[in-house]
């Protein structure tokens, strides 16, 4: 059943009643007796189901390879670069055999 938000006129007392949508709306304020009306409101959301969290991104799904438990080291950032030693030996290397 929905829960109704009224506001008294009179008053501006705020009230809220769970009633069915086939009941009648509240007439008057429980304080005062005074009239009122009903506020709108931001209706209750809740999804359910997977996919709907930040955990539940991408999980599995199997197209972006490797074996779907987990991130691959690229993308972790585990993966190690060769050190910088050897990339100016294999630098200087390719330039000596171009002679």
């Amino acid at each position: 059943m929905p829960l109704y938000e009224y506001e008294c006129v009179v008053c501006a007392h705020r009230f809220e009643r769970i009633q069915r949508v086939s009941d009648d709306p509240v007439a008057s304020c429980p304080v005062c007796g005074g009239a009122v009306h009903r506020l709108l409101s931001a209706p209750a959301l809740q999804f359910k189901g997977s996919g709907w969290y930040v955990t539940d991104y991408g999980k599995g799904s199997g197209s972006r390879g490797g074996n779907g438990k987990g991130p691959s080291a690229s993308e972790t950032g585990d993966a190690k670069a060769p050190p910088k030693e050897e990339t100016a030996k294999t630098a200087a290397d390719s330039a000596t055999k171009g002679d």
